[in-house]
């Protein structure tokens, strides 16, 4: 099958390369010059494991080619809509601008009988707005969210938990999108994936839904892991203790200092906005809530390393970590950015050290301070570290070789990803969220 992906950012570069990798012939399509010349190139304009392999075997088979003129979509059957939908400058709402810019691009090269698969996070209500200039075009609209994972997106492409398809009210375009999307996932299908069809409103809620309920779960630990720091209680012990309840789980439930990146931030927001334009507004107020937790897990860090170190005002302090997670160069809405911030706001001298994130982005957002590839360049000196990236390379670091680096042994894990006894045997004051 032919498939046109435009906008070829996270979500759309992944989708492209494993569509390509599943034997479909692949157009990725998208504005930036740049961004199509390094694809076209073989080089991966994301870090993402798997992608680069990828991205090499479809151009080495010949399945997929880029470019930047929405004309290259012409011919093929199904076209996936991969677009950022931000947030809105001084608003929560989600900024439909490239969604209804890459629609109007796509229209004037639309057959009768071609599928538009809209794969970006929108508002519910999207989907039925768009429906008909698609329709006029004679081509037919499916929502089909994407569930991809930062540092396993390709796994979650060609692995998906699920498959969601929002289906028109209209039998005709309805069956259409279906046995479009049935083609391009064959393989999933056959694997046992399984496929649920449902109307476009509850598609589109669904991956706003998963988000927020998994923001909730976050904030919840945290909430929790105060209550550990008030009692000396172990958040730790207590998350693995709860979590072996089937009914709650154990994924996200460690405490730390809060979740960031692209999705769920703007996701609970975008959430929170249509709520209120649905006069919903007090159903959706604990979301609220979630965010204030979530924000305030920062300040709860720092307001802590300043108590270890007396006071931040000329300190040195290494961040390790710049990313929102390992696995990834994003620094969306990074946790670790903004406390690194307010250190720098609060007089402390600041060094982040990230083994994927750029350097020069990573200043952009935090001025005044440094950035160090070199681990231990970074901690050389430092009076404190603060981990707020559980990288490998940091959960591994070896407690008593640091300790030979810094000015003063003393350590914030702001994943609680570190073992406390063997840093405590090396010397070190330790200090978890919720643990000691």
């Amino acid at each position: 099958m032919k498939i046109s992906v435009i906008g070829c950012g996270y979500l759309g570069a992944v989708h492209a390369v494993a569509m390509a990798h599943l034997g479909h012939e692949v157009v990725g399509i998208d504005s930036d010059p740049d961004k199509i010349s390094s694809l076209s190139s073989g080089n991966p304009t994301i870090l993402e494991p798997g992608f680069d392999i990828l991205l090499k075997e479809g151009l080495n088979s010949g399945n997929i080619a880029f470019a930047t003129d929405p004309e290259a979509a012409r011919g093929a059957t199904v076209h996936f809509i991969g677009v950022g939908t931000p947030q809105k400058a001084h608003s929560q709402a989600a900024d439909l601008t490239y969604l209804e810019g890459a629609i109007d691009s796509l229209l004037p090269h639309l057959r009768p009988g071609d599928v538009v698969a809209g794969k970006s996070t929108v508002p519910v209500g999207t989907a039925a707005g768009l429906e008909p200039k698609i329709r006029r075009a004679g081509a037919c609209l499916v929502w089909n969210p994407e569930f991809l994972r930062e540092g396993s997106a390709v796994v979650d492409t060609l692995e998906p938990d699920r498959l969601v398809y929002g289906l028109s009210s209209e039998e005709s375009d309805s069956n259409a999108g279906r046995e479009a999307l049935d083609e391009c996932y064959e393989a999933p299908i056959a694997a046992g994936v399984p496929r649920l069809t449902m109307d476009f409103a509850t598609a589109e809620l669904v991956k706003v839904a998963a988000n927020s309920f998994l923001a909730t779960k976050i904030s919840f630990i945290n909430a929790m892991a105060r209550a550990c720091d008030a009692t000396d209680a172990d958040v730790v012990r207590l998350a693995q203790a709860i979590g072996m309840d089937e009914r709650i789980g154990h994924r996200f439930l460690r405490a730390g200092i809060g979740f960031g990146g692209g999705c769920l931030p703007k996701d609970i927001r975008a959430l929170q906005a249509r709520a209120g334009e649905l006069d919903l507004r007090d159903s959706f107020r604990f979301l609220a809530e979630v965010e204030r937790i979530n924000d305030g897990q920062r300040t709860r860090t720092i307001d802590a390393l300043a108590e270890l170190v007396g006071g931040l005002k000329g300190h040195k302090v290494t961040v390790l970590g710049a990313t929102f997670k390992p696995e990834t160069d994003d620094i969306r809405s990074s946790p670790a950015l903004g406390i690194a911030a307010s250190l720098v706001a609060r007089g402390a001298r600041v060094t982040i050290t990230d083994p994927a994130a750029s350097g020069q982005d990573v200043l952009a957002q935090v001025a005044g301070a440094e950035f160090s590839v070199q681990t231990d360049d970074a901690v050389a000196g430092a009076d404190a570290l603060i981990l707020c990236t559980e990288w490998e390379q940091y959960n591994q670091l070896d407690p008593e070789r640091i300790g030979g680096l810094v000015g003063e042994r003393v350590i914030v894990d702001g994943r609680n990803a570190l073992d406390p006894a063997s840093w405590k045997r090396a010397g070190w004051t330790y200090r978890g969220i919720g643990r000691r």
